[in-house]
């Protein structure tokens, strides 16, 4: 175990959002939004890094990736071009005095941003407004990830970039609503065919009937070919606090639309994915039902149909989560935990896959 990032260290008043991967050198990357004043989704908040070379024992210093002063960088989104060896970045943005609520009502907007990184995550480009390319006119709130996208390996599609996303949509005419009401919200893709150099939306679902409100969401491809889509319910309708979907074709469209996944019980909290290569596909996040608390793996083994808790990590407090493989045989789970709440530390946690098999 090693913890990378500590509540009021490093210039920050909070750390947030965890993001693990490795990086093509075999360096491990564990972001996080530095959250400069609080804890709040809002305000002056940083995208930062910390590197690690001996598989998380050990955390290098940690550097900005991504600030836009006194406003508000977040929802870090990372993946691997395969083809030129890059890391490829997406995040959001918006003013510092903006909340989610004035976004979703029209009165305040949200951005979105591209770098990379060409040495294995030591340094980054200065971040590129790509929000002409993602962002539809009918869309308001937004969010990329969190957490790692993926590149297709199989198939017509193979080598394209894979990250989802969520969004708001705005209220018909004359419905009398603000758009700031959950069932406004919904997920979309969005996929790069050029190695990240640009990007476009592929699927969206978001129906607003207030029955299934689609929000931060992780993807995985399966050791099939298809791509996972397991996302959080925001205030939905159906029972339960999670829902999924696949798509066949690299993420152009899903097979159908997203539908509760009523065998993870957990709070309304993001979740993260990971598929072990030639074993079980895997979800970590907290398993209480009511609050942050009790993180744990579960997995599937009929590509998400059905899940299982596999391993319980903590009692304590937990929240946000990523995982990444640190070796052919073991998975890293960086998750926010504490001992009085869910943000009091961002921990790494090494858990060998032959220990995946029971509760």
């Amino acid at each position: 175990m090693s913890v990378p990032y500590s509540a009021n260290s490093g210039g920050y008043t909070a750390y947030r959002i965890p993001v693990l991967t490795v990086a093509p050198d075999g360096a491990l990357l564990a972001f996080a939004e530095g959250r400069k004043n609080s804890t709040s989704d809002f305000g002056e908040i940083d995208i930062v890094v910390r590197r690690s070379t001996d598989g998380g024992t050990t955390w290098g210093p940690q550097s900005v990736v991504t600030s836009h002063g006194a406003n508000t960088a977040g929802n870090p989104a990372i993946v691997t071009d395969p083809a030129a060896g890059d890391l490829v970045l997406l995040s959001c943005g918006n003013a510092g005095d903006a909340n989610e609520a004035e976004v979703m009502k029209g009165i305040a907007t949200r951005q979105v941003y591209a770098q990379r990184s060409a040495d294995s995550g030591a340094t980054w480009s200065t971040p590129v407004d790509i929000t002409a390319q993602v962002k539809a006119p009918w869309m308001r709130w937004y969010a990329t990830g969190p957490g790692r996208g993926v590149a297709v390996t199989q198939g017509a599609r193979a080598g394209r970039l894979v990250i989802p996303a969520n969004h708001s949509r705005v209220p018909a005419a004359g419905s009398g609503d603000t758009g700031a009401e959950s069932k406004y919200l919904g997920a979309h893709g969005l996929v790069s065919d050029d190695g990240g150099a640009t990007w476009q939306i592929s699927f969206t679902s978001s129906n607003p009937t207030g029955s299934i409100n689609e929000n931060e969401t992780a993807v995985a491809e399966l050791d099939d070919g298809r791509l996972y889509f397991n996302c959080r319910d925001q205030g939905g309708t159906v029972v339960g606090t999670r829902a999924d979907a696949w798509s066949a074709d690299g993420g152009s469209t899903l097979q159908s639309a997203y539908r509760v996944q009523g065998t993870l019980v957990t709070p309304v909290v993001h979740g993260s994915l990971l598929q072990v290569p030639g074993g079980p596909l895997l979800y970590a996040g907290p398993e209480h039902p009511d609050g942050r608390v009790a993180m744990a793996i579960r997995r599937s083994d009929d590509c998400g149909v059905t899940w299982r808790t596999c391993r319980r990590i903590s009692g304590l407090h937990a929240a946000y989560s990523s995982m990444a493989m640190l070796s052919p045989v073991t998975v890293g789970l960086l998750y926010e935990t504490g001992g009085w709440g869910p943000y009091d530390r961002i921990e790494l946690v090494a858990v060998p896959v032959a220990e995946l098999g029971g509760a």
